[in-house]
């Protein structure tokens, strides 16, 4: 049942949705994902925006960095072949002018009783009903994506490494979340910018290594990644259409799940920061969330793991670089992508819980999701991949509604910085 409602839901409509909202952006804002490094570079000169930018970034980029970067890519890849990470790079560009576009928006509409894709679906769009239907698919999501995913995940590979039973396990997971989020904004942006980090560098580091010493393989995968995607190969067979499709599927259903462009999640994430107000700012810095997630480090994984692994695992990969040590440097990276995702999801979710229940304790919410979360240990992976990608369909089709309806109000930059009329 739940694989039927998952595939009606991320069947042909909303992958052409999801792409064409990201072609008509990508035109109106004229090709701005050119613009980000430049704008980048010059926004980095700005010492009071970089110090306080930087939480946000964190907390965004933690919400998207999770076990999609790993586990999600060797999905895409074992499901629709190498071809899907071609897609996948195809999501991420096209998703970066759509990101730019929900932070817009978030900015012009958003204030302290009502942020996000809920600000702009009842105040710009004028509906209501709509807004309250993403925030209600926001919750269901932050459950299934943020929670239930990431503790699955991270799970499995600390039971590698250690012999734990998952009801103790779930029991742990269930504290350590319940305490962090329990401190509120400041003791999430403060674990974020912990965690992320580190778990980036030592996550690159290693991947890059492996990369370098199966080097002689990268002209072959980068062929074999093209050849894949248009079902050059598969002509031969005659199974083309039936492969392509599977590789656009899964490349754009996972490149959506690394970087979350479209869901909505990203403009809840930078409402939160001091410079909320500053349009651009909020727009451009989304952008570089998604190119660094998805266009570095997804392809990172996915290079890795073609070059170095014959059974599509990081696992293996990462054997070529760590040799015995590989089960548990995995376990230390999912853990921390895992857990920055979870606290950043937790903030989405709990956004929309009071734009629904504005008088409920935050307690209530933070319970539920904690315990949720700790549920997420001792699920099967498959169904808490199914509900995961349910929740994050409906959540995308409502926010892109409200983009597709908005579409006037969304202004670009130049180079210099002021504003496309």
């Amino acid at each position: 049942m739940l694989e039927r409602i998952n595939d009606l839901i991320w069947g042909k409509g909303l992958i052409l949705l999801l792409l064409l909202i990201g072609v008509i952006y990508t035109v109106k804002l004229r090709a701005i994902q050119f613009r980000l490094i430049p704008y980048m570079i010059k926004t980095a000169h700005n010492k009071e925006i970089r110090k306080n930018q930087f939480k946000t970034m964190c907390v965004s980029l933690g919400a998207a960095m999770g076990t999609g970067n790993i586990t999600g890519v060797a999905s895409a890849i074992v499901i629709g072949g190498a071809g899907a990470i071609f897609w996948m790079w195809i999501s991420a560009f096209l998703g970066m002018a759509t990101v730019y576009a929900e932070n817009n928006l978030s900015s012009i509409y958003s204030d302290k009783s009502i942020k996000g894709p809920m600000a702009y679906l009842a105040k710009g769009a004028g509906s209501m009903k709509l807004a309250i239907c993403f925030a209600f698919c926001c919750i269901l999501a932050s459950f299934g994506m943020g929670g239930m995913v990431q503790a699955n995940a991270m799970s499995e590979c600390i039971r590698k490494c250690l012999k734990i039973s998952p009801f103790l396990l779930s029991i742990i997971v269930f504290i350590v979340v319940l305490a962090v989020i329990c401190g509120g904004a400041k003791r999430i942006e403060r674990a974020a910018q912990i965690f992320l980090p580190f778990a980036t560098i030592l996550y690159t580091a290693i991947c890059i290594s492996v990369i370098w010493k199966t080097r002689s393989n990268l002209p072959n995968i980068i062929i074999k990644i093209f050849y894949e995607a248009f079902g050059i190969r598969q002509c031969v067979g005659g199974v083309s259409g039936y492969s392509v499709s599977k590789a656009v599927s899964s490349g754009i259903r996972r490149g959506v799940f690394s970087n979350e462009a479209g869901l909505g999640s990203s403009p809840i994430l930078h409402s939160s920061s001091v410079n909320s107000n500053d349009i651009e700012l909020q727009g451009m810095c989304s952008m570089f969330e998604v190119f660094i997630d998805t266009i570095i480090c997804c392809t990172l994984t996915a290079f890795t793991i073609l070059c170095a692994s014959s059974n599509g695992t990081v696992y293996e990969a990462f054997d070529t670089a760590t040799g015995k040590y590989s089960c548990c440097i995995i376990a230390v990276l999912m853990t921390a992508f895992a857990f920055c995702t979870i606290i950043g999801w937790y903030y989405c979710g709990e956004t929309a819980f009071i734009f629904l229940h504005p008088n409920s304790s935050k307690t209530v919410f933070s319970f539920a999701f904690s315990l949720v979360t700790a549920l997420g240990v001792i699920i099967k992976a498959e169904k808490a991949w199914t509900i995961s990608d349910i929740f994050n369909g409906l959540m995308a089709f409502f926010n892109i509604i409200g983009l597709f309806l908005l579409i006037n109000k969304v202004k670009g930059i130049k180079i210099s910085g002021s504003v496309n009329k």
